[in-house]
């Protein structure tokens, strides 16, 4: 299934989810911890300028665990410990480009946030996260992945501009 831009863009966000087929694949982690959360400003590639988890897309033969995992120690330097699955979020963008994400959580990490070429590590608690600087989805779905409820989110983005979105309590993942 995909979906073309159109003049009609309330049309176009009809999507019918249960056929709906992603482009690429990526992956989310986030460490929370002491009532605080591991964040990055993200550098480059999509989301770049935006604050975020590290993550990334999928590599061919990698399954969404390792590659949260491999995500975290490139952009981090730090090996994330306790990782668990926490959500799945479905991007569909108005130009065609179709997105489905993998969000985990970890408890703990090994070595020391440093910046990279891919990121800055930034902390910030819990209750205070910078929602005007992230992704327009990231509130409506970050408050299940810090009450550890599992989720399912749904979005339709044309650019940066949220458009429609439905967000699930779920109790159990498929990844």
């Amino acid at each position: 299934m995909s979906i073309h831009p159109r003049q009609d863009k309330e049309k176009a966000t009809e999507i019918d989810w249960a056929v709906w087929i992603p482009v690429e694949r990526a992956t989310l982690l986030f460490v929370v911890r002491d009532g605080r959360i591991l964040l990055i400003h993200k550098k480059k590639g999509l989301g770049a300028g935006k604050i975020n988890g590290p993550g990334g897309r999928v590599d061919p033969g990698e399954s969404p665990w390792q590659d949260a995992i491999r995500e975290v120690e490139e952009e981090l330097s730090i090996h994330p410990l306790g990782v668990t699955a926490a959500g799945m979020l479905r991007f569909q963008f108005l130009d065609g480009y179709r997105l489905l994400g993998y969000v985990f959580r970890a408890t703990d990490y090994r070595g020391n946030a440093t910046e990279t070429d891919e990121a800055v590590p930034l902390w910030f608690p819990v209750d205070s996260l910078p929602y005007s600087r992230m992704w327009a989805d990231d509130p409506l779905w970050m408050p299940h992945l810090l009450a550890c409820r599992l989720f399912e989110g749904y979005f339709v983005f044309d650019g940066d501009r949220l458009l429609e979105h439905r967000v699930e309590v779920v109790r159990r993942l498929e990844i």
